[in-house]
């Protein structure tokens, strides 16, 4: 079995053609698109965070909202750029969601990419400390979100509280036990995996590899896996860790889904630029079902993870998305023994 969702970035733009042109419209249509995903047999429900874009951003409102529509899936986000992040706020919001869905969240984090604006974080109110990176900074905002959220008490109580408390010191509120085993780290390279794995969060890997190894690209994510897995057992962590990849996969069963995908059946992997260094970008899966299945059963990174996040194209409405998702669950996932 393997646990299949969708990864929404939530564009929207004031175009005719798309069915997104506001953000109350992308807001209101992923809650449908998830309710809409548990109904088709899907797994999950992620959300893609960006900040100064017309896309989706504070995640955990929508969060919320979907864990109180839904019933079963998984609900999460790939990823929020910890950066912009009050770990302590951040603890509250994502113990309130939790508890909203019934202990369904997944939420992914990472050090964050290439931003709209000029050092947006800044604007936020984050400043990297002396000697220290914006990659730096997340992560230190990521070690003190892990610490909080682990429900041990660490602030010290007023001795005349407005309503009494309990004994010891207190810890954020609302607190979600096993939300700390929930937490992934969306990593871009081979040590961004490994250091995931030494700090026991599980693995987020993205249709972007920031290190080009020469190499396919699903032969690349492999070889994260591995070093992430290789880590996590140096580490001597005791429970069995979740690794999820995205891919864009679209089955293409109607005129219309050729219409729209049927040029990316000649998708390849892309080699680029990013942030200085080579990068690898992950190609586009698009065929019949048939060859789909030949084609995805020789991709390495699929193999080795327990979950696998399809990139939708939300401008195109939930309907359509919802209807990309089924073609995969039904016509796809069984042939692989994913079903």
């Amino acid at each position: 079995m393997k646990r299949i969702g969708f990864l929404s970035f939530g564009h929207w733009t004031p175009h005719p053609q798309s069915a997104t042109r506001s953000a109350s419209d992308v807001l209101l249509q992923s809650i449908d698109l998830a309710v809409a995903a548990e109904e088709v047999g899907a797994d999950g429900a992620y959300f893609r965070v960006h900040h100064f874009a017309r896309q989706l951003a504070s995640p955990f409102p929508l969060l919320a909202a979907v864990g109180a529509r839904t019933s079963r899936i998984e609900i999460g986000t790939g990823v929020i750029d910890m950066r912009y992040e009050n770990p302590l706020y951040m603890a509250e919001t994502a113990g309130a969601a939790d508890l909203i869905s019934g202990g369904r969240l997944q939420l992914g984090i990472s050090r964050g990419s290439p931003e709209q604006v000029i050092e947006g974080y800044r604007l936020f109110g984050y400043h990297p400390a002396e000697g220290e990176s914006d990659a730096d900074m997340a992560r230190r905002h990521t070690a003190r979100f892990l610490e909080v959220i682990t429900g041990e008490g660490f602030a010290e109580p007023n001795p005349r509280p407005m309503f009494p408390n309990p004994p010891g010191l207190l810890r954020i509120e609302p607190y979600s036990e096993g939300l700390r085993e929930r937490i992934w780290w969306g990593a871009g390279s081979r040590s961004t995996a490994q250091w995931a794995a030494e700090q026991g969060m599980n693995l987020m890997s993205s249709t972007l590899l920031t290190e080009d190894l020469g190499v396919p690209f699903h032969q690349a994510q492999a070889e994260q896996i591995r070093a992430f897995r290789e880590a996590w057992a140096a580490a001597g962590h005791t429970r069995e860790p979740r690794i999820s990849v995205s891919r864009s996969i679209f089955p293409l069963v109607t005129a219309t889904d050729h219409a729209y995908f049927g040029l990316e059946t000649h998708s390849q992997d892309q080699i680029g630029m990013l942030e200085g260094g080579r990068a690898i970008f992950g190609k586009t899966y698009a065929a019949e079902p048939d060859e789909l299945v030949r084609q995805l059963a020789q991709d390495e990174a699929i193999a080795a993870a327990d979950t696998l996040l399809l990139t939708i194209p939300n401008q195109l409405g939930v309907d359509y998305c919802a209807h990309v998702l089924e073609s995969v669950v039904t016509h796809v996932a069984p042939a692989l023994a994913w079903r």
